[in-house]
């Protein structure tokens, strides 16, 4: 079998639209990827203070030395992304949809160069790792 019904929205996808899930007997979930992501979106937003509560309650994941090591480490990747975030919040720029395959959500600025920080290409983060994962790091990423 290589199709399967959402149960959520009805719609017959292929099962590389559905979570692998062991306990299943197909071993993919009944609910698709999409309907999915579109409960969790909609679990966070109702219950958007309890998440954050326990987020502040574990901790952050990484020790606190962690930014000003990667700072140091990368500093006109770092110079780079600053230059963009601040380009964005001040207005001179926005971002658009993913050059690869169009989607509007969780859009990367991407730098081919990053002594070129306002030279960037907008990809969704899906296309952003595929990107990465086929070329490697960006030029003057140190």
């Amino acid at each position: 079998m290589t199709q399967k019904e959402c149960f959520k929205c009805n719609e017959v996808k292929c099962l590389s639209e559905f979570y692998v899930h062991s306990e299943m007997k197909d071993g993919h979930l009944n609910k698709c990827k999409q309907c999915t992501k579109n409960d969790a979106s909609i679990h966070r937003a109702n219950n958007l203070e309890k998440i954050r509560a326990y987020d502040r309650k574990r901790g952050a994941r990484q020790p606190a030395t962690h930014t000003k090591e990667y700072r140091e480490k990368y500093p006109n990747k770092y110079k780079a992304h600053s230059i963009v975030n601040r380009a964005i919040k001040s207005g001179k720029l926005f971002k658009e949809n993913c050059e690869k395959c169009g989607t509007n959500e969780k859009i990367h600025a991407h730098h081919d160069d990053y002594l070129k920080p306002l030279n960037i290409r907008w990809l969704c983060a899906a296309c952003h790792s595929q990107w990465h994962a086929m070329n490697g790091e960006a030029r003057n990423g140190a």
